[in-house]
């Protein structure tokens, strides 16, 4: 950035055109964004950001763009992706995103419901895909595509940025408009409306406002204690609100960004060395198999040396955490009682002393795997089941979880650095009340569990056009109902059981949450996903998606002599009884499980679940679609 382009300081960062203003006042020669383009590796500082965000807002301002109106955004995330983000947000415009991958029934509902007057796409390609909607869309003044050759002809609407930036020069008029237009933002001002990911059918519009976004700026940095040293890893698509806030908060605190994929995600964790990641319990999970898959390949003996060396190291960290008070605490105990557990404890812990610290010292060769310099790995965007927890906390890498959704942007708990207590997702962030309620709506003790609900600077105002929605989400006294379930530590920390509208309900009237028993289910080398169904039937199946080259493996361990292909393999009687007895075996009272919690029955489906069909962006499952498209299978399988 030219030293002639000397940016103000603003001492209130109440909107996000402050905060960004200032970090590139601060940080204008640090790199802001990591990106590769091809074969190509392209470093972008935070004075080079600032000067392409103008560019664009100058450009789309020339073609109509103002203050209030809705752009819709379809994209996945790109480099580019923020800065459209940031010249929108600059102009008072309200950014509607979405991925690449929504159907166009899906996007005509929310530029109709959204009322956007301009459509941003990502390629050419993708515009193509929807042109038969998008070209005859009189509502779209004009449409945008990011990546692509020029389009503009005298009688079309359609700019590619290339159009728009083929003039690059800019003037210190131009830096003072564009001043001058974003001191004028509010924090009130509506920044964004993001459309909830359709887990439950056609998706509600979530307003969310500088204010909104600007407490999880002010907030998280110190939680995670960001500097600009830190650098991020990130895979998310950035239109989501986990990745988007990820990305804010980053550029808050100088710290660089670079943009991988699920496919180049485990590569980049040893090309990059990240100080930081953020990701979904499912990344956690793929990453977790690629471990446990390379280690099967150096033979029976390495494959038995490493599993005792993680289960050692957590045997020492469980024990350690029993001493030190770090495990979530419902009751006080008496004096007596603690003592004798924490005892017990130590005893545990010198025994493995020597033993643990072999173990720390060969698990360091997976600590490489992901970079060897990361000392923080955020899990969001869901449950992270149990066992992975352990598994991840044993070779070395610090996890931390968070707890966050759409409605509050997303920031509503998280265990950051100075919360150690393992099974929970922390104390709420500073500046939000939390309670966990019955179903009458009256607080409940710690302990007990009930339906999270919260209040705070980070809450939406509500659903854009529908009222129904906003009349039942929250309370009387301002509360947004989550739909989770949760229970609260003594110290105040949050300890996430399930999701209300996930709850199966038996014909016996049981109640069922189905994630727990999903990640049980997970933890068989040959399961690759399952979802748990039941709803209305008298009791719980399970549709199964197989890792085939260890299904085979177990069955001959289990079943010697059998051998069948891979079509008989996952329909034959023998092996579904032998595996679902086995499953029935983890699903135990002393496990945590209830007696109506085994599984009735099971079944292999020949298909994984794909992304945009029967998972969200996020990877979560869509339930109500992979149920409606297996309903007859599922009435098969349980009457």
């Amino acid at each position: 950035m030219p030293a002639s382009l000397d940016l103000p300081y603003y001492p209130f960062q109440e909107t996000l055109f402050t905060f960004f203003v200032n970090s590139v006042g601060k940080y204008a020669a640090n790199d802001a964004f990591i990106y590769n383009a091809g074969e190509e590796e392209h470093h972008v500082s935070y004075g080079k950001l600032f000067e392409d965000v103008l560019l664009l807002a100058k450009a789309f301002r020339r073609r109509g763009v103002g203050k209030g109106d809705k752009v819709m955004v379809l994209s996945d995330n790109r480099y580019a992706w923020m800065v459209t983000d940031l010249a929108l947000m600059s102009l008072g415009a309200v950014n509607v995103p979405r991925g690449s991958d929504t159907p166009t029934q899906e996007l005509q509902f929310i530029i109709e419901n959204g009322e956007c007057s301009y459509l941003v796409i990502e390629t050419g390609g993708l515009l193509e895909k929807h042109s038969d909607f998008v070209k005859n869309c009189r509502q779209l003044k004009s449409i945008f595509v990011m990546a692509g050759p020029a389009m503009h002809t005298f009688f079309s609407n359609i700019f590619s940025y290339n159009d728009l930036l083929e003039d690059r020069r800019y003037s210190r008029s131009d830096v003072d408009r564009f001043l001058e237009g974003g001191e004028k933002l509010q924090p009130e001002d509506l920044l964004t409306i993001i459309y909830t990911s359709g887990t439950t059918g056609m998706p509600k519009g979530v307003q969310l406002s500088h204010a909104n976004l600007m407490h999880n700026v002010h907030e998280i940095p110190d939680i995670l204690q960001l500097t600009e040293k830190d650098s991020w890893l990130s895979i998310l698509p950035s239109w989501h609100i986990f990745e988007r806030t990820a990305e804010y908060v980053a550029l808050s605190r100088g710290t660089t960004m670079v943009y991988s994929s699920v496919k180049n995600f485990a590569q980049d964790l040893e090309k990059y060395r990240p100080t930081l990641v953020a990701t979904v319990p499912r990344v956690w999970e793929a990453l977790y198999a690629k471990v446990q898959l390379a280690v099967k390949k150096k033979g029976a003996f390495a494959s038995r040396l490493f599993s005792a060396m993680v289960w050692t190291s957590a045997a020492y960290r469980r024990n350690k955490r029993k001493v030190l008070g770090r495990l979530p605490v419902y009751e006080v105990d008496r004096p007596v009682k603690k003592y004798l557990k924490k005892a017990l404890a130590s005893a545990k812990l010198m025994l493995l002393l020597p033993l643990a610290w072999l173990a720390e010292k060969n698990l360091a060769v997976v600590r490489q795997r992901f970079g060897g310099r990361l000392r923080l790995a955020i899990s969001g965007g869901g449950t992270l089941a149990t066992y992975l927890e352990e598994w991840i906390d044993a070779v070395g890498i610090r996890i931390v979880n968070a707890y966050g959704m759409t409605e509050c942007s997303p920031a509503i708990a998280g265990r950051g650095v100075t919360c150690r207590t393992y099974g929970t997702v922390g104390p709420p962030v500073p500046g939000t009340q939390l309670r966990v309620v019955s179903e009458d709506g009256l607080e409940l003790p710690p302990g007990e569990e009930g339906g999270i609900e919260v209040k705070g600077n980070q809450v939406t105002k509500g659903y854009y056009k529908n009222e129904e929605e906003n009349r039942k989400s929250f309370t009387g006294d301002g509360f947004f109902k989550t739909g989770d379930l949760g229970r609260m530590t003594v110290n105040g920390e949050l300890v996430i059981t399930g999701r209300a509208k996930e709850i199966i309900v038996l014909s016996s009237g049981e109640n069922v949450d189905p994630t727990r028993i999903e990640n049980a289910l997970t933890m068989f080398p040959f399961i690759q996903d399952a979802i748990l169904v039941g709803q209305d039937k008298k009791g719980l199946g399970a549709l199964l998606i197989p890792n085939i080259e260890e299904l085979k493996e177990y069955v001959a361990k289990k079943m010697s002599g059998f051998k069948k292909e891979k079509d008989e393999l996952l329909t034959d009687v023998m092996v579904l009884n032998q595996i679902r007895n086995d499953m029935n075996r983890i699903l135990l009272p002393k496990q945590g499980f209830k007696p109506y919690e085994k599984l009735q029955n099971i079944v292999f489906l020949d298909k994984e679940f794909k992304l945009g069909e029967e998972l969200t962006n996020t990877l979560k499952k869509k339930r109500h679609v992979i149920e409606k498209k297996y309903r007859e299978l599922i009435n098969d399988l349980l009457g």
